[in-house]
């Protein structure tokens, strides 16, 4: 099974983190000193979008593959829990986000495609919803995984911490977000909100499982 890369482009026809080589391509080949490198982690890759392509220009960014013993500190998930993502063509780009039963992958939500967001509003778009979904059914006990450390961040300070630029294309989106806070700031819940460890158990559920 190929293994899921993210690409970050610095210098090209549109700038970003982008989910697949084709989108990538597109907006690299043929323009004159573009400048991008992929990634094994999704975080990894964001974090390098906001620094200088200098700084990982010939650096190795594969994913180690951890031994047995390695993936033993990480103990296992627990699957009576549900599991949060999203998926974005392109960053910013069409997104939709979803939450599936962690055991079985059963989707219980899915939203979008909305236009013009990003991979990181619908991880926090996500974990809201789960965590509203599960307070209006009495299963505040039952934990939700993200693989996203900043959506986690944002759900905690209760506010999508976006720099994506909001117009008419995607009004909608933004009223989704605000929703989203209002409900952070009026609510209390007591799930706890557990990072999925990609490196140590493979794609989280609920992964859209685009390559």
């Amino acid at each position: 099974m190929s293994k899921k890369k993210f690409y970050v482009v610095w210098n090209g026809r549109k700038k970003g983190v982008f989910t697949s080589w084709k989108v990538c391509k597109a907006q690299i080949d043929g323009f004159e000193g573009a400048q991008y490198k992929s990634f094994a982690d999704l975080n990894e890759a964001e974090i390098a979008s906001t620094k200088n392509y200098e700084d990982y220009k010939g650096k190795n960014t594969k994913k180690p593959t951890l031994s047995a013993d390695e993936k033993a500190t990480y103990g296992t998930p627990n699957l009576e829990s549900i599991s949060v993502d999203a998926a974005c063509s392109g960053n910013p780009g069409k997104m939709e986000y979803r939450g599936v039963l962690t055991h079985n992958k059963k989707e219980i939500f899915i939203k979008g495609p909305f236009k013009n967001g990003t991979n990181n509003i619908g991880e926090f778009l996500a974990l809201v919803h789960g965590i509203a979904l599960l307070k209006s059914k009495n299963k505040e006990d039952i934990p939700i995984y993200s693989d996203s450390r900043i959506a986690m961040s944002w759900v905690k300070q209760k506010r999508c911490k976006t720099n994506m630029h909001f117009d008419a294309s995607n009004k909608d989106l933004l009223e989704l977000i605000k929703r989203a806070e209002k409900w952070l700031k009026e609510n209390t819940y007591n799930n706890p909100i557990l990072k999925w460890e990609t490196k140590a158990w493979g794609e989280i559920p609920a992964d859209f499982g685009r390559k």
